[in-house]
C-alpha cells in the first residue's frame, strides 16, 4: 500500500492578540464550520476566537471556569467545554450561552470508582446521533457515553494496562464513522473501541496526549507528549504530531521532536484541531511544562499553526 506523504510548515506568530490580552497557556483548540478558531485558555480570557488568519474576533467566559481543559465543536457549531477542576462538561452556543451541563459543578465523583466525573479530560460527539463520549480522566479511568441531551447511557474501562484498561485516558475522538480512538497516555498507546465500548485494537505512540479526526475520515492526528525531565534532551521521544490511517499506519509526521520555543518545536502539546484546508492547530500547556519553571517565570508560545503544503 502506498501512503500519501503530507507535508506541513509552521506559521510563526499566527495568533494576533490585541494589547494587553495574552494567553498564559492555551489548553485546547477547535474550529467551527467557517474555520474560525476557538481557543480554551487558562488565563484571564478563557475562550478566545480568531479567524483562520489569526485575526482576533472575540472572547467570552471571564470568571466562569475553574480550569479549562478540553474543547470540541459539533456540526451545529455548538461548543462542548471540559472544565476538569469543576468536574463538568458544558455545552454552550458559540456566543457563550450555556445550553446544558453534564456532571455537578465542583462535586467530583469518588476517586477511581467509575462514576462521572472526576477531573474529565476530553469529549467527542457522534454527528449521526448526537451521542457524547467523555474521557474521564485524571481522577478516573473511564469512558462515559451520554445521549444528545446529556443523559447517561453507559461507561466502560478501569485502571490498568490490559486491553480496555487505562492509565490516564486523556483525549478522545471519533473516526471511520463509528470508531472511538482514545489517548491512553501513560500506557503509551491509542486504544480503539466501537460505540458500545467493545475493544477493537491498539496502536503504540510515545505518550499520546492529543488526538483529532473527522468522523467521516480515515486519518487520525496524534500529538505525542515529551519525555520525563531525566530524558529532556533525548531526541525523538515525542514532541511531534503523527498522522496515521484507519489501520494505525503512519502517513506523516511533523515537529522537530525536541523541546524548544522555535516554530518547528513543541513544549507541551495538549489539544489539537484541523480545519477544512488541512491546517493543524496545536494548543500547548507550555507555561505549566516550561514557562513557570523559568527564572523569572514567563509566558511562552502555547498556540501554534502548521499549514499543509500539498
Amino acid at each position: 500500500m502506498t501512503l500519501e506523504i503530507k507535508k506541513y510548515s509552521p506559521v510563526p506568530l499566527w495568533a494576533k492578540l490585541p494589547h494587553p490580552m495574552r494567553f498564559q497557556e492555551a489548553t485546547s483548540v477547535a474550529t467551527d464550520s467557517n474555520d474560525n478558531v476557538y481557543v480554551f485558555n487558562r488565563g484571564l480570557y478563557p475562550l478566545i476566537i480568531f479567524d483562520k488568519n489569526g485575526n482576533y474576533l472575540d472572547h467570552w467566559g471571564v470568571g466562569e471556569f475553574n480550569r479549562p481543559h478540553g474543547i470540541r465543536i459539533d456540526k451545529n457549531d455548538d461548543l462542548f467545554l471540559i472544565d476538569d477542576l469543576a468536574h463538568v462538561v458544558e455545552k454552550r452556543n458559540k456566543n457563550g450561552e450555556l445550553l446544558f451541563t453534564i456532571g455537578e459543578k465542583d462535586k467530583p465523583s469518588p476517586w477511581q470508582e467509575g462514576g462521572f466525573f472526576n477531573r474529565p479530560t476530553d469529549v467527542a460527539i457522534d454527528e449521526e446521533t448526537g451521542n457524547i463520549f467523555v474521557s474521564d480522566g485524571y481522577g478516573n479511568s473511564r469512558i462515559h457515553k451520554f445521549n444528545s441531551d446529556g443523559d447517561h447511557i453507559k461507561s466502560w474501562g478501569k485502571s490498568g494496562s490490559e486491553d480496555g484498561e487505562f492509565s490516564l485516558p486523556h483525549n478522545i475522538s471519533i473516526f471511520d464513522k463509528n470508531k472511538i480512538a482514545l489517548c491512553d497516555r501513560e500506557n503509551f498507546r491509542v486504544q480503539i473501541f466501537d460505540f458500545e465500548g467493545n475493544y477493537l485494537d491498539q496502536w503504540h505512540f510515545h505518550r499520546p496526549i492529543a488526538i483529532y479526526s473527522d468522523q467521516y475520515s480515515k486519518e487520525i492526528y496524534v500529538a505525542e507528549a515529551g519525555a520525563p525531565d531525566v530524558q529532556a534532551e533525548v531526541p525523538n521521544l515525542g514532541l511531534r504530531v503523527v498522522i496515521v490511517n484507519e489501520k494505525g499506519e503512519k502517513v506523516s509526521t511533523f515537529g522537530k521532536g525536541t523541546l524548544g520555543e522555535n516554530p518547528d518545536q513543541f513544549i507541551g502539546p495538549h489539544g489539537m484541531a484541523v480545519d477544512s484546508e488541512g491546517s493543524v492547530y496545536i494548543a500547548e500547556v507550555s507555561y505549566t511544562a516550561y514557562g513557570s519553571n523559568q527564572d523569572p517565570p514567563r509566558e511562552v508560545a502555547s498556540l501554534r499553526k502548521w499549514e499543509r503544503n500539498n
